[in-house]
């Protein structure tokens, strides 16, 4: 069976979050094999349009690794390796491998990798001479959880599959990103993203806006108007707050999902669309359909492939790279260039347990940007109360953050201190800071990046290695 998918084998944790990113903002599906065994079974059940291999992977040996993928009944595509080795390379090229890129690499070097590369798809080219800047990617990129990661995995598979998704999860946690990575990967990338909201249209409009109307359907219906199943043929539509949806609008939806078909409001004749559904959800439809609240038989229509995407609470790691980000996008959209967020103000956002998600913590930082508030005196930063402790002292408040979260956010923030601190002391010589810390240069990347100072360092050091994955 041919694929459009990319493999990566048995890439470095850094590497590989480098590589996910990549794959992303070109738009590849990509499968992740950690061990020579995994790359092996994934070729012999399909093909690939290119397979990347870190070559510095120990103990296995990349140039029987390579010959191994090259002779197995799968198609392994060109072999890209990349290494950080600054000795000869012929052991590599005798593998028949088709690039050997030594790091420091940038997203320059891949694309030209897979351009040069021969048997290439004029549609690969094509995204591989043309990189995309979106600041949806830029926003997975600060995904970096083992949560997260996984959940990008099952976008992944479901982006390549024209099913229907249902996305699931606390309200600000990121469903409508999900979303739109599902739709920027898939088959239907070219067409229309089409969002409603289930919940923010009165219930007596909501059908006209999701079917249309027919001129004269009803009061103020001048004229003929398409709805957004209409608008989304051969896209997506995204029914975000899905669970808000009135029981007879959930009998028409299911009408839809079986055959393709509907009618317009006031209409007689039957349209037939195109449409994959991507639904989304901070209810549990699962007891709503138990309970008789929402259609049994639409939740397992919609219910085919299921992401939950977990609340920010248990991507704590996560919060000093969302912070960063934040902080770049909206200093310099509001003119506060130069804002920064002191180390005890950062440890005291690492503690709070943002109830609201990722979208409590960017008007968090809004606020404090706007304020020209970095020390929290000026925005209220509400502790969270315990039910429990208010029934016994109503005047009690309880901060309702683990230990382990705790002695977890102040551990990351004393270890970016750290490395910043020795980083500033060598110029940002990573070699440098690296020997000075005990630790390998791989770790040292590896750490900065876990607690955000890889941006940091990018103004820096751009001009040396791209802005891309330095070693």
């Amino acid at each position: 069976m041919d694929d459009q998918s990319v493999l990566v084998v048995g890439a470095a944790p850094a590497l590989q979050d480098y590589l996910q990113a990549f794959l992303l903002s070109r738009g590849y599906p990509y499968v992740l094999a950690s061990s020579p065994e995994e790359a092996l079974d994934s070729l012999a059940q399909r093909n690939f349009r290119f397979t990347v291999v870190d070559l510095d992977l120990d103990p296995a040996d990349p140039a029987d690794l390579i010959r191994r993928l090259k002779a197995q009944r799968g198609e392994p595509g060109p072999v890209i390796g990349i290494t950080t080795r600054t000795e000869d390379t012929g052991e590599f090229d005798a593998a028949a491998l088709e690039t050997v890129l030594h790091a420091p690499i940038a997203h320059a070097d891949l694309d030209r990798a897979i351009a040069d590369a021969p048997v290439m798809p004029p549609a690969a080219r094509e995204l591989a001479v043309k990189p995309t800047s979106s600041t949806l990617w830029q926003e997975i990129e600060l995904w970096r959880s083992r949560k997260m990661r996984d959940v990008r995995q099952i976008v992944n598979e479901a982006a390549a599959v024209d099913v229907t998704v249902l996305i699931t999860g606390e309200t600000g946690t990121g469903k409508e990103v999900v979303a739109r990575a599902i739709q920027s990967l898939s088959a239907r990338r070219t067409g229309a993203f089409v969002k409603v909201n289930c919940a923010a249209v009165p219930r007596e409009l909501l059908e006209s806006e999701l079917f249309g109307h027919e001129r004269g359907a009803f009061t103020g219906a001048h004229k003929q108007e398409i709805g957004k199943f209409e608008a989304a043929h051969n896209g997506t539509i995204f029914l975000d707050e899905i669970g808000d949806l009135h029981p007879t609008l959930q009998a028409k939806l299911l009408h839809v999902l079986q055959d393709g078909v509907f009618s317009r409001v006031g209409g007689k004749s039957t349209l037939h669309v195109d449409v994959r559904i991507i639904a989304a959800t901070n209810q549990d439809l699962e007891r709503a359909a138990l309970e008789g609240r929402f259609r049994e038989d639409l939740y397992y229509r919609l219910n085919v492939v299921r992401v939950n995407v977990p609340p920010l609470r248990e991507r704590i790691e996560e919060i000093p790279g969302f912070i960063q980000y934040f902080v770049q996008k909206y200093s310099k959209l509001y003119r506060r260039e130069g804002f920064s967020i002191p180390t005890p103000v950062m440890d005291r956002l690492l503690q709070h347990r943002y109830r609201g998600n990722v979208r409590e913590l960017e008007n968090l930082i809004k606020r404090m940007i706007v304020l020209g508030d970095p020390h929290l005196t000026r925005t209220y930063l509400p502790p969270v109360t315990s039910a429990r402790a208010t029934r016994t002292d109503p005047t009690a408040v309880v901060f309702e953050v683990s230990l382990k979260d705790i002695v977890r956010g102040a551990s990351m923030a004393a270890e970016r201190d750290a490395i910043r601190k020795v980083l500033e002391q060598t110029g940002w010589n990573r070699v440098r800071a690296a020997k000075a810390l005990k630790i390998s240069y791989r770790g040292l990347l590896y750490k900065m990046k876990r607690v955000g100072l890889r941006e940091e360092a990018l103004p820096r050091r751009q001009a040396e290695w791209g802005g891309g994955f330095p070693a």
